[in-house]
């Protein structure tokens, strides 16, 4: 039957083919014929393997292999390299091969919901132009930092995995506009999220946040989803201490995080031969109130923000943003509007 299919599309020219729900086991080594062809379905079947000779559709890009029995992803793929959209849900693959991965260049879209992959590759790197990810329903425990170079992602949905934290690198995809995190094992999201200016749809839901990062509130969001999550509540705690000993370590960070402000100056031309030291102060932070930098937090702070009067979005949710602030000193100012975060 399927050859019959084939012979029509060759004398028809088409520049689609589909053989989804066909209960095939294989794919018939005639496909390979279909030179011309932009679209090839093969969902809906019991697939295993494609065949190499498949690798003669140069042409195509887009490929439909969802709701099959693929243990790993086919190794022909990797001469597909027009390829654009690539469909892959509903198998049974745990790893995504470099190898592969190396071809894939020119694609799009890659959906990979349903599956068994525990691991993205650093080469993931290599998909250069991809927009869209999706690896909904996976087991995911990581991101590798290398998710950063993908800087043409407008769409990534990790929804129920096992992700415990993200990268920062995350923040390097500027034309992101929806992320979608919902129950994983989140319990907080990096610094660093006002790399995120085109995020307008933000799924949290089902994670064990206790607050949201730094500048959150500066994002333009149309849609925060956020139910589930642990939330610190917003009951005034007062600090009992007024002044801290810093140490020398944390005064001395301080004092070269202030010279360092001068680009011209001999402490940031100095810091590039002390690449170690260059990696110590890489997570300072700036206060709030005196807008000094510092290295350590001392007290964990949070600002409450009403989506609606802060965000401009719909929903009148209340939701809790990390503050950092430089010392009890500084906490302990009257005229703002911060709480600590203490254990109880």
């Amino acid at each position: 039957m399927a050859n019959n299919l084939v012979i029509r599309a060759l004398k028809a020219n088409s520049k689609s083919f589909n053989l989804s729900s066909k209960k095939m086991t294989e794919v018939p080594k005639s496909v390979a014929r279909l030179t011309h062809i932009l679209t090839l379905h093969l969902n809906n079947n019991s697939l295993t393997s494609l065949p190499v000779e498949l690798q003669t559709l140069r042409n195509l890009t887009e490929l439909n292999l969802g709701n099959n029995s693929l243990d790993e992803v086919p190794s022909v793929l990797r001469y597909l390299n027009t390829l654009k959209k690539l469909y892959l849900f509903g198998n049974h693959i745990t790893r995504l091969p470099p190898e592969v991965l190396d071809g894939l260049d020119n694609l799009t879209l890659l959906n990979l919901n349903h599956n068994h992959i525990t691991v993205l590759p650093p080469e993931i790197k290599s998909l250069s132009n991809l927009e869209t990810l999706s690896l909904l329903d996976n087991q995911l425990e990581e991101l590798p930092v290398e998710i950063g170079f993908l800087k043409k992602m407008v769409e990534m949905n990790l929804t129920n995995n096992k992700l415990s934290r993200l990268p920062k690198q995350i923040y390097s995809l500027s034309q992101l506009a929806r992320l979608y995190l919902a129950r994983n094992n989140l319990t907080e999201l990096p610094e660093g999220v006002i790399g995120l200016m085109k995020l307008r749809v933000l799924d949290v839901a089902g994670n064990r946040l206790s607050m949201f990062p730094v500048d959150f509130q500066l994002l333009t969001l149309n849609e925060l989803l956020c139910e589930g999550n642990t939330f610190v509540k917003n009951k005034l705690m007062e600090s009992v201490q007024a002044v801290e000993v810093l140490s020398l370590k944390e005064l001395s960070a301080r004092r070269i995080l202030v010279e360092d402000k001068s680009r011209l100056g001999v402490v940031h031309r100095a810091l590039s031969y002390h690449p170690g030291l260059s990696l110590l102060l890489a997570d300072w932070g700036r206060c709030s109130l005196c807008l000094q930098p510092f290295l350590t937090t001392w007290l964990e702070c949070v600002r409450f923000i009403n989506l609606r009067k802060d965000m401009k979005m719909s929903r009148p949710q209340t939701v809790p943003v990390r503050v950092l602030l430089c010392s009890y000193k500084c906490f302990n100012k009257s005229g703002h509007s911060y709480y600590g975060v203490a254990s109880v």
